[in-house]
Order: structure tokens, then C-alpha cells, then sequence
């Protein structure tokens, strides 16, 4: 089969390799599509992988179809349809125990420790990891399950309430995502900021409204928006100082600042901001990943079960959809930015 595969920081190749045979409780799943996540273009061109485990296919926003099943799987399972959660808990550390899979202290991780789905076909290690949909869920929204659940795990982390005003930080994939599930958690005002023309543009053709961060009138801006309030809620999805400092300005009193973006070099508070926590009381509230536990809910099934009653909408987020033919050099594009892309995403065969 082929697959795209980081032999070392830098060469990054579509390769043909050994197609995988399930055995025990794994199942095989061919590749409907697997999006680009932020993360691993910084795998490719500047970090490696997180144990510099070498050849490893990449790819950690997948899903497609099961095609065969180990000796220890029901085989009605074959032909079902669904998203995969990448993450590979031990299942017995104090995180994995109380159902905080996210957390795990030794995990493994398909796409950034074990092969992933930038490939025909991914070796998945038991049902537990498959997320069943129906076909009312294109293969595109299956590759975006993963970074929908996130932007859901923000909002629920923030504690935001039916009613409350929300401000987010950064107009990529996942700030669209959020903004879409405070529309639906009921938010009475939503708006992104960004740097960036043309992802504000992308976003406000898409019905949200997107303010320039760096307007000399930003703050009057979002605040008249608000009818001159400051926000309830502030997602803080771009991981830079700045963007840090903007958001302790404008959120209010008591308010509550999700931290979601992983932070660059830059991310120092300035003093007035830092007294600001103190003065406003704010509640700075850190989030990693997802929840997939049933309690209290399964963020990744409420995510499909919104997809499939048309409540959320994620296919029109993606700029690109290409096979290996074209794969790498999308993804290279992607990383310098030569033109937009929203959301990359490998299209397996059909």
C-alpha cells in the first residue's frame, strides 16, 4: 500500500509498504480521508516525532472504513464506517482509570508514535478506538472529528453557558469549530480575531464575524460588538503572548480564559495584564485534547451525533482534498504558506 512516511526531520516521502494484517483484538481500517493537523508540520520540518521513532507514517485525524478484524473482533464489524481516536492510553495509570484517556502518563499515538492515516490502510488497536457513523457523515467530516472534539472540549473546559458572550482567538479549523458549537451551546454574541486578511475573509464568508487584532481601534471594535461588554468567555487558540495579553484585556470581571493554543516563544504577560488576573479575578483554564470517556459525556460521539442531524457543519472548512499524487507537495505549501488552506486533507480511494 502506500503511505506518507517521515524517515527523518525533513524527508518526509510517499512510500509503498508492507499493507498490515490485523490479529487479536485489532482491526484493519482503509483510509477515507486523514486531515493535516497544525502539529504535524512542525513534526515534518522541525521536530520529529515525539520518541524520534523512524520510518513512522503520520496522520492523527482520520477515519474510513473497516475491511477485516483480528481473530478476537465480531466480524459484523466489517463495513462499518467511522472516525478513530488516535490516542493509545496504558489503561492503568491514575488518569486512565478515572476514564481521563487525554491524560495518560504513558501513552502511545497514531500518526505522531505508532503509523497513523496519511496511508491507504491503518493498523487501529481495537474497536475501542472507533467511533461508528453513518453514511449522513462524509469521509471529510470523519478526518475532522478529532479537531471538532477539541474545539468542543474548550467550550465545555471553559464551563460556557447558554446565554454567555464569546471571543476567540484565532480563525484556523478549530477557532471556525468552536465558534460553530457556541452557536449551537446557545452563546448570545461570537466573534474570532485574527492577524491574517484572508482567514478573516474565509471566516466571514462562512456567516461568523472576524475581527483584525492588529486595528489600532481592536478593543472598541470587539467591545461595541458586545455591546460595549467585555466577553464572558475568551478562547485563547493562537498560543502567543500577545494574543495572551488581548485576551485578559478583554474578558471581564470573574470571567474565564481558555488556554488552547500551544504557546510560541513569545508568550510573556505583561504587568498590567498580570494584575489584571488579580485585580479581575480571572480564571485561566488550561484544556488538552478531548474527553472520550461516556462520563460525563463522550465528546467524540456528541461530536458525530451533531454531524449527522446537520446541527454542525465541518465540509466546507476544507481548502484542499488530494491524493499521494499531489499530497506532499499540499502539504509543503501548507507549511510556507503560499497561499490559504483552511483544512488539508489526504482523500483515500474510494
Amino acid at each position: 500500500m502506500k503511505a506518507a512516511v517521515l524517515h527523518k526531520i525533513g524527508d518526509f516521502r510517499i512510500d509503498e509498504v508492507e499493507k498490515p494484517k490485523p490479529v487479536g483484538d485489532q482491526i484493519l481500517l482503509k483510509v477515507g480521508a486523514c486531515g493535516v493537523c497544525g502539529s504535524d508540520l512542525p513534526r515534518v520540518y522541525e521536530l520529529g516525532t515525539s520518541k524520534q521513532k523512524y520510518p513512522l507514517i503520520l496522520g492523527h485525524e482520520f477515519g474510513g472504513t473497516i475491511v477485516e478484524v483480528g481473530e478476537n473482533v465480531d466480524p459484523s464489524y466489517i463495513g462499518k464506517r467511522g472516525a478513530i481516536f488516535p490516542c493509545i492510553p496504558c489503561m492503568e495509570c491514575e488518569m486512565c482509570t478515572t476514564g481521563n484517556y487525554a491524560m495518560c502518563l504513558d501513552y502511545d499515538y497514531l500518526g505522531s508514535r505508532s503509523d497513523g492515516g496519511f496511508a491507504e490502510y491503518c493498523l487501529v488497536p481495537s474497536v475501542w478506538h472507533f467511533v461508528e457513523a453513518s453514511d449522513k457523515v462524509s469521509f471529510e467530516s470523519l478526518s475532522m472529528i478529532e479537531p471538532a472534539s477539541v474545539a468542543q472540549h474548550a467550550l465545555r473546559k471553559g464551563d460556557f453557558k447558554t446565554g454567555e458572550s464569546l471571543l476567540i482567538f484565532g480563525a484556523g479549523p478549530i477557532g471556525i469549530m468552536t465558534a460553530r458549537w457556541a452557536k449551537i451551546f446557545g452563546a448570545s454574541v461570537v466573534a474570532l480575531v485574527d492577524i491574517d486578511e484572508e482567514k478573516i475573509k474565509f471566516a466571514q464568508d462562512r456567516e461568523l464575524t472576524c475581527f483584525n487584532g492588529t486595528d489600532k481601534d481592536f478593543y472598541e471594535q470587539v467591545l461595541e460588538f458586545n455591546g460595549n461588554r467585555k466577553f464572558d468567555v475568551v478562547i485563547e487558540g493562537v498560543g502567543s503572548g500577545i494574543t495572551l495579553n488581548q485576551s485578559i484585556e478583554v474578558v471581564r470581571t470573574f470571567g474565564t480564559i481558555v488556554m488552547m493554543g500551544n504557546p510560541n516563544k513569545d508568550t510573556v504577560i505583561r504587568l498590567k495584564e498580570h494584575s489584571n488576573i488579580l485585580r479581575k479575578e480571572l480564571l485561566l483554564q488550561g484544556m488538552w485534547n478531548s474527553h472520550y470517556h461516556n462520563l460525563p459525556i463522550n465528546e467524540w460521539k456528541f461530536t458525530v451525533d451533531q454531524i449527522e442531524k446537520g446541527t454542525l457543519q465541518l465540509d466546507d472548512l476544507v481548502t484542499h482534498s488530494v491524493d499521494f499524487d499531489e499530497f506532499l507537495q499540499v502539504f509543503e505549501d501548507t507549511y510556507h504558506r503560499r497561499y490559504l488552506t483552511c483544512k488539508v486533507i489526504y482523500k483515500g480511494k474510494d
